[in-house]
């Protein structure tokens, strides 16, 4: 019971500072922009409407627990209040850290584009439980995870980390994500467009923002990136 009164109170609070308190939203020109999943033609994934007046770049890495504490403070609030009117678009890039991020990344990045934002959500949102392999692996297990060929690597890292049956429980059988985690073409993209983001816009860290293709300096978090959304959406 005090979750869903915690729940409410945050979704009505984002109505309140995103939205505008006591102002009408605006008529939706598509029913529901939260669900609207796509990608962009570099291939990074989008949420809502691509032609949205303001569009949100989040870089995140799966292994960063700054980055799982921003989905758990930020999701809600921006989908009611920004994305939901159309008023913005959240468009997420991956920022590979290590070989357990880039094996999570795989899996998320493999799905139809309609089923990323969920899937991503709920690494994210789980990541203190399905991250306690690595602070208490051993030596060998450490090198199946680094060592040999690509497959073996990243279905090593998949077993020890239970993304098999984190995956089963999404309805993608073991098949199937051995054929994601087989996929270096996608790995070398992943790579690719982190090199990108450092190379390009000088990405240091994650999270990391950007607002309509500038880099928020200095914001990594979500009580910094609320207010400057606050005042582009006003």
């Amino acid at each position: 019971m005090k979750k869903a009164i915690a729940t409410a109170a945050l979704a009505l609070g984002a109505i309140a500072t995103l939205t505008g308190a006591g102002k009408p939203a605006k008529p939706l020109s598509r029913a529901n922009w939260v669900a609207a999943g796509s990608l962009t033609p570099d291939g990074h994934h989008l949420l809502g409407n691509p032609a949205a007046p303001l569009r949100l770049v989040e870089y995140v890495s799966y292994t960063c627990s700054h980055c799982a504490t921003f989905e758990v403070q930020s999701e809600a609030q921006l989908k009611i209040g920004m994305v939901a009117p159309g008023k913005g678009a959240i468009e997420v890039r991956n920022f590979v850290r290590d070989p357990i991020d880039m094996t999570v990344a795989l899996l998320t990045n493999c799905v139809p584009a309609n089923r990323f934002f969920p899937l991503h959500s709920a690494f994210m949102r789980n990541q203190s439980t399905w991250m306690v392999p690595a602070t208490n692996s051993t030596e060998a297990q450490r090198q199946r995870w680094t060592t040999g060929p690509f497959a073996a690597r990243t279905r090593a890292i998949a077993s020890d980390f239970k993304f098999y049956e984190f995956m089963a429980a999404r309805g993608m059988d073991r098949t199937a994500v051995d054929r994601c985690l087989a996929d270096e073409s996608l790995a070398k993209k992943l790579a690719a467009q982190t090199d990108e983001a450092v190379d390009k816009y000088f990405v240091t860290g994650t999270p990391s923002f950007m607002v309509d293709g500038v880099l928020l300096a200095g914001t990594h978090d979500w009580a910094l990136l609320k207010a400057q959304l606050e005042a582009r959406l006003k």
